[in-house]
């Protein structure tokens, strides 16, 4: 670390207020440095991200009337966020449990939701049996075997089929129906009988339906970079521990916290997490034939976060936003 970068020297462990440690997992970062009510400072409150972006979901679900179900896995995100922030505090089994079970618990709403959609009643009801037996499955095994790789494993195949089913719903519904209504337009321009007005909504609708797949396709492209970024980067911590702590040793505090690579974990995958969700809500718009109702704001693909929000017609014709 250059002279002229002011630093500190790392503070020795010291006997924490939660001890001992009875998880199952011990991350890279030093125990009980910087105080001893947080096992893992920096792992603990790199969770408040989790936190603040579920207030937002939820505020956005609440005030622009999206699905329920939207509603309910913002708000079993923030249960993660607050389940990892008590886990990394402590270092305490039952909070790992909280920790790792509610990632499994979220994703099995989203399973249930991708999966249940326009389906028929008793379907949905089959649909949501099985994803609340599978999610008991995982728990009940989980809490015998205690290995976490199990429960990564599970979660990363629950994402992945979660994630290409959303794909193949987008395709498969979205992407004929576009197609199906450029040949109709096609179509029009050939008839006479089709008003200058209709040909032209038909234009309009053309156009507005590109964006949005290519909004879409972005979102993906962007939360899943994001999220696997910081699995790569999660993955470095965990081999490279021993080198990564007498970096930031050697360069002490601050600095020393940028090579927590599992603060970076928590920050990226959330970060994906709430992109992924955002894209859900703005993919059941779409298949609810809403594009015209609602709108996706996101001024800037890297400076902003998305939010899907209801247009709101003012009196006098023109189009507000809600806040």
């Amino acid at each position: 670390m250059p002279a002229w970068l002011p630093a500190i020297q790392y503070p020795p462990e010291q006997e924490g207020y939660w001890a001992p440690i009875t998880s199952t997992l011990d991350w890279c970062e030093e125990n009980y440095y910087a105080t001893r009510y947080s096992a893992e400072i920096v792992n603990t409150f790199t969770n408040l991200l989790f936190m603040y972006l579920a207030y937002k979901g939820m505020k956005n679900c609440w005030i622009n009337g999206h699905d329920r179900i939207f509603f309910i896995t913002f708000f079993g995100y923030l249960v993660v966020g607050s389940g990892s922030f008590a886990f990394h505090a402590t270092l305490k089994y039952p909070m790992q449990l909280v920790d790792e079970l509610s990632m499994i618990y979220t994703t099995c709403l989203m399973f249930w939701a991708t999966f249940a959609y326009s389906r028929p009643q008793p379907v949905q009801l089959l649909l949501g049996i099985f994803s609340g037996s599978l999610a008991l499955f995982i728990t009940g095994y989980y809490h015998w075997v205690q290995d976490p790789t199990f429960h990564q494993n599970a979660y990363a195949i629950l994402t992945a089929i979660v994630l290409f089913r959303s794909i193949f719903v987008m395709e498969a519904n979205i992407r004929p129906y576009f197609r199906k209504r450029h040949e109709d337009h096609q179509k029009a321009q050939q008839d006479p009988v089709s008003s200058h007005a209709e040909k032209a909504e038909k234009r309009r609708q053309d156009d507005r339906d590109r964006i949005i797949l290519k909004t879409m396709w972005t979102m993906i492209a962007l939360g899943l970079s994001v999220f696997l970024g910081g699995f790569g980067i999660w993955t470095l911590d965990n081999k490279y521990c021993s080198k990564l702590r007498a970096w930031r040793h050697e360069i002490g505090l601050p600095w020393g916290v940028l090579l927590e690579g599992h603060g970076w974990w928590h920050l990226m995958t959330g970060t994906g997490a709430y992109f992924y969700i955002v894209w859900g809500i703005w993919l059941r718009v779409c298949l609810n034939g809403q594009q015209d109702d609602f709108e996706m704001v996101w001024p800037s693909f890297l400076t902003s976060l998305p939010r899907v929000e209801r247009r709101v017609v003012a009196g006098n014709g023109s189009v507000k936003k809600t806040n």
